[in-house]
């Protein structure tokens, strides 16, 4: 069997660690990046810092319409947005060239939570074009619903979940400090969360959902608030910088009504650099149940390492999928691959023989 073949559309953060974590795995090739800007025309081992080239072939970065044909591999890493909406062309540009793909958005991880009628799409477009499409990271995908829901299989009954993810934000890119409002004013926080344009963390409502679906249970009501993290000391990360009184992060409450009941809350305080002002990062899974359940794992599973993992983890789980959008809860467990990527491939499954 061939190698995995990889093609990576977004060489941040994220996608370039993506693709950096790749070039240690056996059987499986990166056979095409896409970006914007001078990186595009350039070697990919040239752009993203730290990867190591070898003796593969370059990888000159370039356009969708350059990269993406029919053929050409076995499945797309999108890591560009984190909204269904702004993702949305680019994971149909890629379906209808007859590629899987998977992304980090973090709405992805369970769209219809937000975007119904474009989850609607989105499946239909992948049956259509015989492909799957997954979104997933650490944060939603994994630490604050399918770890949660993974728990639960311990257990009789369920009455009240308390999921809580206390992290650093230090490792995330540019668009992510964006989202968090690093480095705004608190008048400016406070502002743009009251006119909707402060994003916060992105995925509450699709976690939600995910473990709602998961259990069964029918959710009547979500709802979710936000506090700045004001810092009292400079604070730097390396895509971010938050000066002595102004936002270092955004403290996230989320909740899930559930016939007329709280089942859920999600507690999410993360900042950049917390550990210069001695909070301790962990993550937290805490069931009223039965049997009880009250994980506690310190420090947090990193979230930059963590998510580029996930995603790439996650590859031959996509591949082999039968076609459709599918979350976290459709798949296999993920794993680590220590091993040749290729055996974990179906090879009827796979795209390029």
């Amino acid at each position: 069997m061939k190698n995995v073949q990889v093609i990576l559309w977004g060489l941040g953060a994220m996608g370039g660690g993506i693709g950096k974590m790749l070039c240690k795995k056996q059987g499986v090739d990166i056979v095409g990046a896409i970006d914007i800007g001078d990186k595009v025309g350039k070697n990919l081992y040239d752009v993203v810092p730290g990867i190591e080239q070898g003796n593969r072939a370059d990888v000159i970065v370039g356009t969708p319409e350059d990269v993406i044909k029919k053929g050409s591999a076995d499945i797309v890493v999108v890591c560009t947005n984190s909204f269904t909406k702004e993702v949305f062309d680019k994971l149909v540009f890629v379906m209808e060239r007859g590629i899987n793909v998977i992304t980090s958005a973090e709405q992805m991880a369970y769209p219809k939570a937000q975007e119904p009628e474009l989850t609607k799409k989105l499946d239909e477009c992948a049956k259509k074009n015989g492909v799957t499409v997954l979104g997933t990271g650490i944060n939603p995908g994994l630490i604050m619903d399918l770890l949660v829901i993974l728990w639960t299989a311990a257990c009789e009954s369920v009455d009240h979940i308390t999921s809580r993810r206390v992290n650093s934000l230090s490792p995330f890119g540019p668009a992510v400090m964006e989202e968090q409002g690093i480095g705004v004013s608190v008048e400016d926080f406070n502002k743009r969360k009251a006119d909707g344009t402060m994003a916060g963390h992105v995925g509450f409502a699709e976690s939600v959902g995910m473990m709602c679906e998961a259990l069964g249970w029918k959710l009547d009501e979500f709802g979710q608030d936000m506090e700045p993290i004001v810092t009292d000391v400079d604070r730097k990360s390396p895509y971010g910088f938050a000066a002595k009184g102004s936002v270092a992060g955004v403290a996230m409450k989320g909740w899930g009504i559930v016939d007329g009941e709280r089942k859920i809350d999600m507690d999410h305080p993360q900042q950049i650099e917390p550990e210069q002002v001695g909070v301790h990062t962990g993550d937290y899974v805490i069931l009223d149940s039965v049997p009880p359940v009250n994980m506690a794992n310190n420090p947090e599973i990193e979230g930059g390492i963590g998510t580029m993992a996930m995603i790439m983890n996650c590859i031959p789980m996509v591949i082999n999928a039968k076609p459709g959008l599918k979350t976290m809860i459709d798949i296999p467990v993920p794993h680590a691959i220590m091993g040749d990527f290729r055996d974990q491939i179906d090879e009827d499954c796979k795209l390029v023989k």
